[in-house]
C-alpha cells in the first residue's frame, strides 16, 4: 500500500540529511562548486536518489535551501501562514511560520494525510517537467534509478505515470478540490520551479489563475517561500 505521505516526506527530508540541515550558503566554495558541478542524477544520488527524479535544476528553491522543517509539514505550515496573513489583512514578517494545527486542512491526518500527499507529489513532479527539459535519456536514467530505491511498485508507478503525463496545468489545478490545497499545491510547486526561468514562471502565474488564487495569497506565499 502507498505510504504517500511518507514517500512525500522522504523526498523532502532527503536533501537535508544529504547537506546535514545547511543550505547552499552553509557550504565551502569546494563543496559548494562540487554541488554545482553534479549532473542532475548526481544531485539526486546525493540527496537519496529521489531528487534526481523531481528537482532538475541548480536554480531550484529548494535546492538552494532545503526544508528547515521535515516533509509534508513544511508545505503545510507555509501555506498554513501565508493563507492566516492574507486572510487577515497581516504583512506576516513579524511571524515565523508554526506548525499547521493538527487535523487541520493544512496538516490533515490518517488516509486525508496521504490523499494529499499523493496530489501534492504529481504537482510537483509536473512542476519538475515545466521548462520541458526532460529528454529521453534522462527519463531512461531515471528509470533507472527509480528500479534501484525500493520505493514500492505503487509509489514508483505513482512517479512513473506522472513523468509520463503531457504537461497539463488545467489537470494539476484541478487537484485542488479547496482553496486550502490550492494553497499548499502552489506552495510545493513554487518550492520546485526556477522563477528566473521564463517557462516555470509562467507555469506558475497559470497555475495560480486555473486555481483561482487570489493575488494577494499568491504574493505572500512568495514572500514566505523567499524567506526559507
Amino acid at each position: 500500500m502507498l505510504n504517500a505521505k511518507s514517500l512525500l516526506n522522504s523526498v523532502l527530508g532527503s536533501l537535508s540529511q544529504a547537506r546535514g540541515g545547511q543550505g547552499v550558503k552553509g557550504l565551502t566554495d569546494k563543496a559548494r562548486q562540487t554541488w554545482d558541478n553534479q549532473s542532475t542524477l548526481g544531485k539526486g544520488a546525493i540527496a537519496g536518489g529521489l531528487l534526481g527524479i523531481l528537482l532538475t535544476s541548480g536554480g531550484r528553491r529548494i535546492l538552494g535551501t532545503g526544508l528547515k522543517v521535515g516533509g509534508m509539514a513544511a508545505i503545510g505550515g507555509l501555506a498554513y501562514k501565508a493563507y492566516e496573513d492574507w486572510k487577515n489583512g497581516r504583512s506576516g514578517e513579524d511571524r515565523a511560520a508554526l506548525p499547521a494545527p493538527e487535523g487541520s486542512a493544512f496538516n490533515p491526518d490518517g488516509a486525508a494525510a496521504d490523499d494529499l500527499a499523493t496530489r501534492i507529489l504529481q504537482a510537483m513532479i509536473a512542476a519538475a517537467k515545466a521548462d520541458g527539459h526532460v529528454t529521453p535519456e534522462e527519463r531512461a536514467a531515471i528509470d533507472g534509478q527509480l528500479g534501484n530505491l525500493g520505493l514500492g511498485d505503487e509509489a514508483t508507478a505513482l512517479i512513473s505515470d506522472e513523468l509520463d503525463a503531457p504537461l497539463d496545468v488545467g489537470r494539476i489545478a484541478g487537484l485542488a478540490r479547496t482553496e486550502a490545497e490550492a494553497t499548499q499545491i502552489y506552495a510545493a510547486t513554487l518550492l520546485v520551479v526556477d522563477e528566473q526561468s521564463p517557462a516555470e514562471k509562467g507555469y506558475l502565474t497559470m497555475l495560480a489563475a486555473r486555481m483561482n488564487l487570489d493575488q494577494g495569497l499568491v504574493d505572500r506565499l512568495h514572500a514566505e517561500a523567499a524567506r526559507l
